[in-house]
């Protein structure tokens, strides 16, 4: 591609004024940029500590439980290794300011200054020796016009002379147009050589870290993952003291049902009330089958049928409970059960409820065993309807 002395000083002109006018302002603002980056990051990791800070907080919350130990310390591992990687990155971020945002700022101060002599000395030294190719040129205009009368041999040296002039001095222009062309290509990619150099060694040390933090993060995701497969696994010594209640224990007496008897036979007053306590019951096995008939307050069962006494005392050769397999409630007669051996610690509560709650519970993917719930539910959302009944006859349980 071919270019004329002037064209070549031209792209020679535009390229320092691209670098001055262009790139120094680009790099001034990408410094600017780059120190708001590192306050973003600064910022995350600031709270990243405290959040992981507030998980290991939690962590040791549930490191005292007898059941969610385990969980407990796997919290905090998990924020102990995840203020370890934001230390790696603290790290990283500080050899990006001290090896690129420090090193741009101060090149862009000093190649301001040096890109505006350099290109002042450049246009100098282009308009003096454009001066001088112009005055040779004048000089052999004038020669040419004393030639033209009745002495032009006396001219013919000097003509010669001037021409020679002319010639040396273009040559010398061009040159300096081409050199000072070359130079200012040259100091233009240098300045886009750092700035990419600069950039792949920061690439380099994000993958130093990412590469770190995933080696860390990886080395004990596994046993991590592993604790939490099962969130129905119970310690065994938990199990043991569970199991340690199932003991004899003193049984909690209640009020006396008020009994009388009607047309149909016998009445009771109360209504059964709901809720959630645990109390020691007795259960019996019936040896006859029993039919209530019309009357609602008793009891229907088959022979075999297991019921727990809601009620402990024998009321006049009545006594009051539950048929397991169905739930029903009713009297029935004392003569018609034998004792069951096996007796169990029951949850007194409304089952309809309790599944309805389960429904709704955001953790009801997390089942645990029945004897673990202990009072409310702090996570569960459901506000529970009241249990209304007109039924008077039964007892107060």
């Amino acid at each position: 591609m071919s270019r004329t002395p002037e064209d070549v000083n031209k792209l020679t002109e535009s390229t320092y004024k691209n670098v001055m006018e262009q790139f120094n302002p680009s790099l001034r603002n990408l410094v600017n940029l780059g120190k708001s980056y590192e306050k973003a990051v600064t910022a995350m990791t600031f709270a990243g500590k405290a959040y992981f800070d507030a998980l290991s907080k939690i962590g040791e919350n549930a490191a005292i439980s007898p059941v969610s130990r385990e969980m407990g310390v796997v919290l905090m591992e998990i924020s102990e290794v995840h203020k370890k990687v934001q230390l790696e990155l603290e790290e990283s971020f500080k050899r990006f300011h001290r090896e690129l945002i420090t090193e741009l700022e101060k090149k862009t101060d000093m190649d301001i200054k040096y890109m505006n002599a350099t290109f002042k000395r450049y246009q100098s030294e282009h308009k003096l020796k454009q001066d001088f190719l112009d005055k040779s040129q004048a000089d052999l205009k004038k020669l040419r016009r004393k030639s033209q009368g009745k002495h032009s041999s006396k001219y013919e040296l000097k003509e010669n002379e001037c021409m020679e002039t002319i010639l040396s001095r273009q040559t010398d222009m061009q040159r300096f147009i081409a050199e000072g062309c070359k130079e200012a290509l040259l100091e233009e990619k240098r300045r886009f050589c750092f700035l990419v150099d600069k950039h792949c060694a920061f690439t380099n040390q994000l993958t130093a870290f990412h590469d770190k933090a995933k080696e860390m993060l990886t080395v004990k995701l596994p046993s991590w993952q592993d604790k939490c497969t099962d969130a129905t696994r119970v310690p065994d010594t938990v199990i043991s003291m569970i199991e340690g209640l199932r003991t004899p224990v003193t049984v909690i007496t209640e009020s006396s049902p008020t009994l009388g008897l009607d047309g149909n036979g016998l009445s009771r007053s109360a209504s059964v009330s709901s809720g959630m306590d645990v109390v020691k019951k007795t259960r019996v096995q019936t040896i006859f089958p029993h039919t209530a008939g019309n009357n609602e307050t008793l009891l229907s069962f088959d022979d075999g049928d297991i019921i727990t006494l809601l009620i402990q005392e024998e009321r006049d050769g009545w006594l009051y409970g539950e048929l397991e397999h169905t739930g029903q409630r009713g009297w029935f007669p004392s003569s018609y059960c034998r004792a069951y051996k096996d007796s169990v610690i029951t949850n007194r509560f409304n089952y309809q409820y309790y599944y309805s709650a389960l429904a709704f519970n955001p953790f009801s993917a997390i089942t645990m065993p029945v004897f673990l719930i202990r009072g409310g539910n702090p996570f569960a959302t459901v506000k529970l309807r009241p249990t209304f009944t007109n039924d008077r006859s039964a007892p107060n349980i």
